[in-house]
């Protein structure tokens, strides 16, 4: 699903250098380490790097820009469809769970690691993914991820039971990491002046594509030819833009990087820890949450991050710059993000069981009904970019986070003989207009003040706190949910659903109180990064 934070001027970008630096960790600049888009509006950007406000060396330098030969469409097109391929990935497994789950024999715990399993590894592989781009060719790091995103599709619609989807599904998250910040990184580098910016704003435009086209497609396949199609039908897409990409993309020979550039353990260790933690809160619902299994887990958890931390300050190149944590606008944007990140993911994985399981929709209805939601996301990030001229980030966000609450209260009330229209599209609706509130001033926050040369590791680091709260959205709130029994029961359902609302709005008015004590009570001048889900 995919938000649309504040726009900037679709130009901002050009303040940074024509040719973007490649410094390992530091700047993977300006190209790719997110998912997002830049300076053109998310789950899902580029940073939007405005600090020169178009004045200075960079519009002359545009300007020149500009004058020069223009270049084929076709690199933009080839990184476009690649793009598109992650982003739909992320929702349009939603409409089709009840259906994988039945034919496969999915408990709720494995549902949950269906969509889990590709968000954790494409938001913990995230700054990795940027890293290796920025250190090797771009063009083989592109064309090796497209080529594993490919093969792990069509083995996904192959998969036979949990585990060999699971496997496959962490695969094309795996590879999304690699994708897409080389994808991004070969449009900027590609690109200058007016074409660079007519190709951010089209890539802004591929995310936009989330809720509503990963859900409608992903029913509309999921009931007309089967749950498989949504995987297989990536095949001859990845298969297409292979064979194109390896006759037009330039390759260029880059010099050869030492390992210890790379930081393997950092990843290593940050990867390993998002999925210890998330394999104990699916582990709840056959073991309990106080079982041996559950708390070795969290304990594992907890060693691995605790390691990547004290790793990552002795590190020569680390994934996340230490100085990273002293900012704390980035930090407390971030966090928001995770925290409404995970509940609207969340609140999709639910409500799609929900509405299929309790209601009896087909998995194309399902997709329907989702577009409301879709479209009070976009009402609220408008209605925000109106009130950032007149309120500050933190009052702006207190109040979505509220309403988000206040929406979760109200899909807690729905029951077994609900009604849609009447019991659970208000709460929806509100939910998305309060999660399209929080998502602008939180992007304007984390990136207030980031210097050019620092935009892409900034943006990188809220992207990756974008995808891990998906990621760890879905895993807590089917947890909770779970509580009250199998996810993949009628009955399950109807006594979880409540169950995990109410710890979506308990979740939500802790980011509220969070958010009034650390977000910035002044107006903000900053950039926005765009982000899908």
């Amino acid at each position: 699903m995919h938000t649309e934070p504040p726009t900037t001027e679709p130009g901002a970008v050009a303040t940074a250098p024509q040719s973007p630096p490649v410094h390992a960790g530091h700047d993977t600049a300006h190209h790719g380490t997110h998912h997002g888009a830049p300076a053109a509006s998310s789950h899902h950007g580029a940073p939007a790097a405005s600090a020169h406000d178009g004045h200075g060396p960079a519009v002359a330098a545009e300007a020149e820009a500009d004058a020069g030969p223009r270049k084929s469409w076709v690199v933009l097109a080839l990184a476009l469809a690649a793009q598109i391929l992650v982003v739909l990935d992320i929702s349009v497994v939603n409409t089709a769970l009840p259906t994988i789950g039945r034919d496969l024999g999915l408990d709720g715990s494995d549902l949950q690691w269906v969509v889990t399993a590709y968000l954790m590894m494409s938001g913990g592989g995230l700054l990795f993914g940027g890293r290796i781009a920025d250190l090797l060719s771009r063009t083989w790091v592109f064309l090796a991820g497209l080529s594993v995103f490919t093969l792990a599709s069509i083995a996904s619609g192959f998969a036979g039971g949990a585990s060999e989807l699971i496997a496959t599904r962490a695969a094309q998250g795996l590879s999304a990491a690699l994708m897409t910040p080389a994808a991004l990184s070969i449009i900027m580098t590609t690109y200058s002046g007016a074409q660079r910016r007519t190709g951010l704003a089209l890539w802004a435009a591929v995310g936009s594509l989330g809720v509503a086209g990963g859900v409608l497609i992903g029913g509309a396949l999921t009931t007309w030819t089967g749950w498989q199609a949504i995987f297989w039908i990536n095949g001859p897409v990845g298969a297409v833009a292979l064979l194109v990409g390896l006759k037009v993309l330039p390759k260029v020979a880059r010099p050869r990087a030492s390992l210890n550039q790379f930081d393997l353990s950092g990843a290593a260790t940050v990867i390993g820890s998002l999925v210890a933690l998330i394999f104990a809160l699916g582990a709840t619902e056959q073991h309990g949450w106080l079982s041996g299994t559950v708390l070795i887990s969290l304990a594992v958890s907890g060693l691995l991050l605790a390691a990547f931390v004290v790793m990552e300050r002795r590190a020569a190149n680390p994934l996340v710059p230490p100085h990273t944590w002293k900012v704390t606008t980035l930090v407390s944007g971030t966090t928001v993000m995770l925290g409404v990140t995970g509940i609207l993911v969340g609140t999709v994985f639910l409500t799609s069981i929900f509405v299929q399981t309790v209601l009896h929709y087909s998995a194309i209805r399902a997709g329907v009904a989702f577009v409301p939601f879709a479209l009070t996301i976009t009402v609220g990030t408008i209605l925000a970019k109106r009130l950032l001229g007149h309120g500050s980030p933190r009052s702006i966000a207190v109040t979505g986070l509220i309403a988000v609450a206040g929406g979760a209260v109200l899909l807690a009330q729905a029951s077994a003989g609900a009604n849609f229209m009447t019991d659970v599209l208000p709460g929806l609706a509100v939910i998305g207009l309060g999660v399209g509130v929080v998502f602008v001033p939180v992007s304007v926050t984390a990136m207030a003040g980031i210097p050019p040369q620092h935009a892409g590791m900034a943006s990188g680091f809220l992207m990756t706190g974008h995808e891990v709260g998906a990621a760890l959205g879905v895993a807590v709130l089917s947890a909770v949910a779970s509580t009250a029994g199998s996810l993949t029961s009628t009955v399950g359902v109807i006594t979880g659903f409540p169950r995990g609302f109410l710890a979506a709005a308990g979740i939500a008015a802790v980011m509220a109180v969070f958010a009034y004590v650390r977000m910035p009570a002044v107006r903000t001048e900053g950039a926005a990064v765009h982000m899908h889900h």
